[in-house]
């Protein structure tokens, strides 16, 4: 019976802990998901974005009490113009989904969603850790390697 208790706990453990993306890892899905030159953005720009952003981390979440909103997932995207959580005031919700999708491991639709927030006028300088990160540097680090 302790067995399986521990078991369980350790499942559940397993079950609630981020995904951290490798460096590479990243690079490798972002470009099979098509993000690279999307809107004319390399892909070491969403690798810096990313980086900066939530260091790679699928889990990520920072709430702002400012505008009563949250960034959700790797690329920390805000549920008061992006995603619904249910709890931001007057979300606008442009990509139509549950900021808890945005929180898994799988980022297909935080990649869908990402795409849709740089087909705005802001494109990727929407993401302050890009303009202040990112924006006019020297990339390649990001991608550095990784065979893509």
């Amino acid at each position: 019976m302790k067995a399986l208790l521990t078991l369980g706990l350790l499942l559940l453990s397993v079950a609630v802990q981020a995904k951290v993306y490798e460096r590479c890892e990243l690079a490798r899905t972002l470009k099979r998901l098509g993000l690279d030159g999307y809107r004319g953005v390399s892909l070491a720009n969403w690798m810096c974005l990313a980086k900066w952003e939530s260091d790679y981390n699928t889990r990520a979440t920072n709430y702002n009490p400012g505008s009563k909103s949250t960034d959700y997932g790797i690329f920390q995207i805000n549920s008061r113009y992006w995603c619904n959580d249910g709890k931001t005031p007057k979300s606008v919700d442009a990509c139509g989904i549950s900021c808890s999708v945005l929180l898994q491991d799988d980022i297909t639709q935080a990649v869908t969603c990402a795409k849709r927030v740089v087909r705005d006028p802001q494109g990727i300088r929407a993401w302050v850790a890009w303009k202040t990160h990112c924006q006019n540097k020297d990339l390649t680090q990001y991608v550095q390697g990784c065979g893509v």
